[in-house]
């Protein structure tokens, strides 16, 4: 199960930011199956496996977090081998719990300010950003939403799909370079969150010119997510990915560039929403 994650994690099966935290942390079970002789064993596997998964993706701060809390609250807790086993399964509950609480917490803080009657513009596919849209229409609201389709991996199409099965919701889809043109009929502007850290937001490629444009147009932009996405101490790496899923069959003498984030200065989203709260 693990070593299936990680390269879930790797191939960007799994592409929630949230989502792979959880995919993580549940796939730890495994160990719970394994023989194990002494506490030390188990916490070094542990130790291990959490560490493997971490690097899956260097650039996701809720994996980070989510790796870091089961290891410790386990490491050096246990005195047995069944206690240890016990603890990391409730552990494991904890922190799902966790993630998807914080998450479905941010996503009502945002569903509070989507108005009736607005349209919105999103980009990638974040299902903290689908659950606000989803809360906000349940509740009444009537919605435009222009959807990127976020390449190279168009995970914007996945979105879009999301969205067509949700009611008093009109999905609307374009091309990345046709921002400008969408926003123009956009009262907001709404990303989730890969990380944010050291006064930078990272998210998916071609958020930096989207947040660029919308501010020139006068769009507010805001970001949404858990507050386990807001990290200090956090180097992030950003990754780049098969040349292939930009150009099928390359050309002598270009070198195809293919980076999965971008980094934008916090200071230009106009909202950040998290389960802690609104900061503008």
């Amino acid at each position: 199960m693990i070593d299936e994650t990680v390269a879930e994690i790797r191939a960007m099966r799994t592409h929630s930011t949230s989502a792979v935290a959880v995919k993580a942390t549940e796939s730890l079970a495994e160990l719970l199956d394994r023989e194990y002789i002494t506490v030390d064993e188990f916490e070094r596997d542990l130790e291990h496996n959490a560490g493997v998964l971490r690097r899956s993706n260097p650039s996701h701060a809720a994996l980070h977090n989510a790796m870091r809390e089961v290891e410790r609250s386990i490491v050096g807790e246990p005195t047995t081998v069944e206690g240890a086993k016990q603890l990391l399964e409730d552990v494991i509950d904890r922190v799902v719990e966790d993630v998807e609480t914080s998450k479905a917490a941010a996503a009502a803080n945002a569903a509070e300010r989507i108005v009736d009657g607005d349209t919105l513009l999103v980009h990638d596919y974040s299902t903290t950003v689908l659950e606000s849209i989803e809360t906000a229409a349940s509740e009444g609201a009537h919605l435009t939403v222009y959807v990127t389709e976020a390449r190279p991996r168009t995970l914007g199409r996945k979105t879009a799909r999301a969205l067509a099965g949700m009611d008093r919701v009109d999905v609307r889809m374009v091309v990345d370079s046709a921002m400008g043109y969408a926003l123009r009929d956009c009262d907001r502007v709404l990303l989730g969150i890969t990380c944010i850290t050291g006064g930078t937001y990272y998210n998916r490629v071609g958020t930096f010119p989207l947040v660029v444009t919308a501010r020139e147009l006068g769009v507010p932009v805001t970001a949404v997510g858990s507050g386990a996405k807001t990290i200090e101490e956090f180097r992030f790496e950003n990754e780049f990915r098969d040349a292939v899923e930009v150009m099928r069959e390359p050309v002598e003498g270009v070198e195809i560039e293919n980076p999965s984030y971008d980094a934008t200065p916090v200071g230009m989203i106009d909202t950040v929403i998290t389960d802690d709260g609104v900061m503008e």
